[in-house]
């Protein structure tokens, strides 16, 4: 690596960690930096998460990269099998490997002032220029807060660290959760005729039916030689489900008909003991929608029940419901998500503050800076990620917009840069009052953090993903501080002002000229006022 060059580092080598290293080099050519992964592997998420029936719940063609398209996916939607193998062919293509450093898990990221580097405690304590925050909202798995559970003596374990060691044939399975990884792999058990499934719910979810379907071999063969069929078709399908934001808004049409729609669905599927349970009485959207994996026609089954009763407790040998009931288990699963604001990093910026609580308390700016936070980018923070959309976009979105802001760092015209506290709090304001006037706080869900009580919705940007693009399509540079490039950011406004006078006096002229000719050609003002009569 350059010496010369600010460093840049990377923490976690998940799809985001991937997607900002591949646009260093590709828009920056930037090569000097390097990804930190805990793990001894990449793939984030989709290294972990490897359930029966894991996948994703947006279309293929949309959950990939722009930059890197693949004619080939086999369905609509895609498996995590699939998926992974797609990153990890990104990840030798531009050989990234040569940047990463495998099985070292960073403790500590703190700012240090006095020489405007981040120190990253490791083992030892290395300095660095610049820190993307590539850590994804689904890595910590989150338990329920249910007494008991170490006192079972069967296996237990969380659908983010699947025992595939386990044979699950002849047992009685208890599953706990019924959002989108339970109603992904509860089919795929149950479909062992000896597998006995007992789901325990608390609270229902709309549940959508997912229609796939396999693309045929010409369909593979025009994404991959026609050119821009690909694009246009990832296009349409943003476009599309772009405009389904609209049913994210309190009382509209949209929002009422969707769930006719659904309840239509669930009552034509599920069977009707169940009915009266499993369809929620919150607008749809509240929560995460679920994708039917067909789980709703599992529910026909015999070797399937359900229990909304609540548990009481765990015991040796199951589960007790809030109404005395037992119910004998030989393992538990829980498929109850995972934390969002908690990492295991430390970050401490100016002044000792820390980003524990930022996501939950007052929130980022455009879910990517920090004030006190010089030279610390976040990929996927508070209010950023969608609830209708693809995840992918948003990161591509993110990362284009950080690399924005590092040009003038990466360039050594600057040193740092910090987002002000005006700004932050003046975008918080925007981003509080617009989700007033949506659906996400009328229920309980992750999108309010991890307690999933809180009084905000600190997950999803309240608006179309066209809306955040628009947003962060270029810096607004008077929002930040700058250290060490005075003379670059006086010359960026001195340029601004010139260009605005230019566009003013433009607008002048043109005025001026019109109303001239206006005064001076016999007979323009009849003709024009007659044209339009």
């Amino acid at each position: 690596m350059h010496r010369d060059t600010p460093r840049v580092v990377i923490v976690g080598a998940g799809i985001a960690g991937i997607t900002m290293a591949v646009n260093l080099r590709n828009q920056l050519h930037h090569d000097n930096f390097i990804i930190y992964e805990k793990a001894g592997s990449i793939g984030g998420t989709w290294r972990e998460n490897t359930y029966p029936g894991c996948g994703s719940d947006v279309p293929g063609h949309w959950y990939c990269l722009s930059t890197e398209p693949n004619p080939f996916w086999k369905n609509l939607y895609i498996t995590q099998p699939e998926i992974r193998a797609y990153w990890d062919e990104i990840y030798r293509k531009y050989d990234l490997a040569s940047r990463t450093v495998l099985n070292t898990r960073v403790n500590l990221v703190e700012w240090d002032e006095e020489n405007g580097v981040h120190n990253l405690t490791i083992e030892d304590v290395i300095s660095w220029s610049v820190v993307i925050q590539a850590v994804g909202f689904f890595t910590t798995p989150m338990y329920p807060d249910i007494p008991g559970k170490e006192k079972f003596t069967g296996p237990v374990w969380h659908s983010s660290q699947w025992r595939h060691d386990v044979d699950l044939k002849g047992m009685t399975v208890g599953v706990v959760g019924n959002g989108c990884s339970a109603t992904q792999f509860m089919p795929v058990i149950a479909a062992e005729p000896t597998t006995r499934v007992v789901n325990f719910c608390r609270t229902p979810q709309w549940i959508a039916m997912r229609v796939n379907y396999h693309y045929p071999v010409w369909a593979k063969w025009a994404f991959a030689h026609v050119p821009f069929l690909m694009y246009a078709y990832r296009c349409y399908m943003m476009i599309t489900g772009d405009l389904l934001w609209n049913i994210f808004l309190a009382n509209s049409s949209l929002s009422t008909l969707f769930k006719k729609i659904l309840t239509w669905y669930m009552r034509r599927t599920a069977p009707a003991k169940y009915h009266d349970n499993l369809i929620p009485t919150y607008p749809p959207g509240c929560k995460r929608l679920v994708l039917d994996s067909n789980y709703l026609a599992a529910l026909h089954q015999p070797n399937v029940d359900l229990h909304w009763a609540g548990i009481q407790e765990i015991v040796e040998d199951g589960i007790v419901l809030k109404t005395g009931e037992k119910v004998s288990l030989d393992a538990i699963i829980f498929g109850t998500g995972f934390y969002l604001a908690k990492r295991d990093v430390v970050f401490r910026g100016i002044g000792g503050h820390t980003l524990n609580n930022y996501f939950e308390s007052e929130g980022g700016y455009y879910g990517t800076l920090f004030p006190g936070f010089p030279n610390l980018f976040t990929i996927v923070g508070p209010n950023s990620a969608s609830a209708h959309a693809s995840l992918i976009f948003i990161i591509e979105t993110q990362v284009n917009y950080i690399l924005k802001l590092m040009k003038p760092i990466i360039n050594g015209q600057a040193k740092s840069l910090e987002v002000t506290q005006q700004a932050t709090t003046h975008y918080n304001t925007w981003i509080q009052k617009r989700m007033a006037s949506t659906i996400f706080l009328s229920c309980f869900s992750y999108y309010r953090g991890d307690n999933r009580t809180g009084a905000k919705n600190v997950s999803t940007f309240p608006g179309m993903i066209s809306l955040y693009w628009w947003i962060t399509r270029k810096p607004r540079w008077n929002d930040f501080k700058v250290v060490g490039g005075e003379q670059w950011f006086y010359q960026r406004r001195k340029v601004a002002l010139m260009n605005y006078a230019l566009a003013g006096l433009m607008v002048s002229v043109v005025g001026y000229n019109f109303s001239m000719l206006w005064k001076l050609v016999p007979g323009l003002k009849e003709r024009l006022l007659s044209g339009l009569t």
